[in-house]
């Protein structure tokens, strides 16, 4: 067995290749991997390399700990929203909300190479995102989904709108968005939001088994099947990201979202009043 170690300039993220397989490790583990901005920037970083590196056949994305990733650091959203500090004018944070989801989400999904998101727990918001911005997913059979967007004032980003709407359907999409409940691993497989559903402990070798399948499989063939396949989804995925990102960015401005940041920190219910 060939291994080594990817240095990505940070301790929230990790990653290391073994036998053609990189396995990229969101490690926020007490922040249920939230995203931080180290993390992210690591995230693009690594996998634009990833991208270009021959030895690299297949990718492998997950969470440390019991969690995926649970979408955006709502606590750092919240700090953020007293003041201090020069803050990001509207257009400036549009543009690199749009540069970021490119470059996750939207490399995930475009990327020559099959990608499998393996999910040892909660998926939620952007987080959610970037697991059904990959090709395949293993899910642990305590493991949840969930948009999360209502409940902290957000809009959605990361392609979540495109990707459910093209996985689940439209209706079912809206609900999930509207409502923002939690899908069950069993739901999800259900649905077809999950190709496998397997016991936590057994999560890493399913998804180092189908990725191992991959990863000596015809490498060229699967760089076309996978254009092929993205094409046939119909729609754009980068029309759908810059929509996300401008809509993401206005309603982070709003009262509603500040009012939703500060109940996650003080643990309660938000009180919404539509502005």
């Amino acid at each position: 067995m060939t291994s080594r170690t990817i240095d990505t300039g940070t301790e929230d993220f990790l990653a290391e290749v073994k036998d053609g397989i990189a396995i990229l490790t969101m490690n926020r583990p007490q922040a249920r991997n939230a995203m931080s901005g180290p993390m992210n920037q690591a995230l693009q970083k690594t996998l634009a390399e990833a991208e270009h590196d021959p030895e690299i056949k297949v990718i492998i994305l997950t969470g440390a700990g019991k969690g995926f990733c649970a979408g955006g650091d709502v606590k750092g959203m919240a700090a953020s929203n007293e003041g201090g500090g020069r803050q990001a004018t509207l257009d400036e944070a549009i543009h690199s909300q749009r540069m970021n989801q490119r470059a996750t989400a939207g490399k995930l999904f475009e990327m020559p190479k099959p990608t499998i998101a393996a999910l040892p727990g909660a998926a939620a918001g952007a987080g959610l995102g970037l697991a059904l911005a990959c090709d395949l997913r293993v899910m642990a059979d305590t493991a949840i989904l969930t948009t999360a967007f209502a409940r902290v004032g957000f809009s959605g980003d990361y392609g979540g709108t495109y990707f459910l709407t093209q996985l689940v359907g439209a209706a079912k999409a809206r609900e999930m968005y509207l409502l923002s409940d939690r899908i069950s691993a069993d739901e999800a497989l259900r649905l077809g939001l999950t190709n496998w559903v397997t016991p936590a402990d057994q999560l890493m070798d399913k998804a180092m088994e189908i990725a191992t399948r991959l990863a000596n499989g015809p490498t060229v063939a699967y760089r076309y099947m996978k254009e092929n396949l993205n094409r046939a989804m119909g729609g754009d995925l980068e029309d759908c990201l810059d929509l996300e990102a401008t809509h993401h960015i206005h309603t982070g401005q709003t009262a509603d979202h500040k009012e939703a940041a500060k109940a996650f920190v003080e643990k309660r219910e938000p009180v919404f009043q539509g502005r």
